[in-house]
């Protein structure tokens, strides 16, 4: 039976062997249950080229569906981080993977515009309640030493996910048609979602009482939350941007075949879902999770530019290679350090309040960088713009290492 409460990184490690077999269960399931949802996002981007002139959207309105999901996301991150703290997160992640697959199975049912926006919307309320509850339930299995390395983990699922679709996806598109993939990988999401309800398990609350709403709204006071929240927002700025609209230039304006397109995000992929946990994996073996994030954000900035730049296939290809290694490597790093400055007990609500921020830059970045294709014809002024936030986030980052120096952790 599952807690009431939520759990937080306990001292009582290593695990004996029930627990240990928990563990492996409940972490596999929501790994697979990360990933079906990311099939779900990942078909939107690598389709749009399909969807956009079939539904008659501009690249405006094409951005907007990504803008709405993500608007509604953002804006449910701290009361999803509040209701994990305060509930528990594993019944919480079964509400959201159950309700993230059943709305992207009927996503491929509509045809008119405002009734997908309002499907994206309620996919961004279930979205919620996958990531918070998720990330907090996985790092409850590992020690407090390995947080980085359990949440590089967690997020691995939704790229591990992405290699199939895009290896497999252009050919289901081809012969069935892009509404096929939605239905297939939507169904086997809704029995994966069943089959964690009926097999994760929950640790029980080790540290104290859970955070309070008043807690939650304090956070806001914390200026060292504020400046992790600039870094999230150029972190999600950065990924999503990239993410929902790299399948669309390299059709529109590199000239790729989306068969092509396909197995080049695949093999971008399949080099980010070990980046997910190496990251985390560095990061605690420095001890440093800031160097992490600026080295990543650096390298994030150089290789944006030069898919903007090049038309040289090569070159091309190593960019996108490269820029797809670091653009979650340091995930890990950068959700620890809240955890670690503020404890496990708020790990709910510093999680969704980062989370927040993050996607505040995935709704600006989606929705502005359809805009500038629409107004410029091309997408490099909205590439532009992502390489100039990485820069920005470096400079974030230089900032709270200042800060982190002198920090003094709240009372519990």
């Amino acid at each position: 039976m599952a807690s009431a409460s939520a759990p937080s990184a306990p001292s009582d490690f290593p695990l004996s062997p029930a627990l240990r077999r928990a563990a492996i269960l409940t972490i596999s399931l929501l790994i697979l249950c990360q990933s079906f949802q990311g099939l779900i996002q990942g078909g939107l981007a690598l389709f749009l080229p399909r969807i956009r002139p079939e539904l008659d959207l501009t690249f405006t309105q094409a951005g907007s569906l990504s803008f709405v999901a993500t608007l509604v996301y953002a804006f449910m991150q701290i009361p999803a981080g509040y209701l994990v703290d305060r509930f528990g997160p594993r019944r919480l992640f079964f509400i959201g993977a159950l309700g993230t697959n059943v709305l992207g199975f009927t996503f491929a049912m509509i045809e008119w515009y405002p009734l997908l926006l309002l499907n994206q919307g309620a996919a961004g309320f279930f979205r919620s309640l996958l990531f918070a509850p998720g990330l907090v339930l996985i790092a409850s299995w590992f020690p407090p030493n390995r947080r980085a390395t359990a949440m590089g983990l967690f997020i691995a699922g939704g790229f591990s996910s992405n290699v199939l679709l895009n290896l497999i996806g252009p050919a289901l598109e081809a012969r069935y048609g892009w509404r096929f993939p939605f239905f297939l990988f939507s169904g086997l999401g809704v029995l994966a979602a069943f089959a964690y309800l009926r097999v994760a398990s929950e640790r029980p609350r080790t540290a104290g009482r859970p955070a309070s709403v008043v807690e939650a709204l304090s956070l806001f006071r914390y200026r060292v939350m504020w400046v992790i929240g600039g870094i999230q927002f150029v972190r999600f700025f950065v990924a999503l941007g990239i993410g929902f609209w790299l399948p669309s230039l390299l059709v529109a304006d590199k000239g790729f075949s989306l068969h092509s397109t396909g197995q080049l995000i695949a093999l971008g992929a399949l080099l980010t879902v070990p980046s997910n946990f190496i990251g985390g994996y560095v990061s605690d073996r420095l001890d440093n999770p800031l160097a992490v994030i600026g080295a990543s954000l650096l390298v994030l900035a150089t290789t944006t530019m030069v898919i903007v730049a090049t038309d040289h296939t090569a070159l091309l290809i190593g960019a996108i290679c490269l820029n797809a290694v670091f653009v979650q490597f340091y995930f890990g790093p950068l959700f620890s350090i809240p955890m670690e400055m503020l404890g496990a007990r708020r790990a709910g609500i510093s999680s969704g309040f980062s989370n927040f921020f993050a996607n505040l830059g995935g709704f600006a970045s989606t929705w502005g960088i359809g805009v500038a294709k629409d107004a410029t014809g091309t997408f490099d002024a909205g590439f532009y713009v992502i390489a100039g936030c990485c820069l920005v986030g470096i400079a974030f980052t230089m900032y709270l290492a200042v800060i982190k120096r002198g920090w003094t952790p709240p009372p519990d």
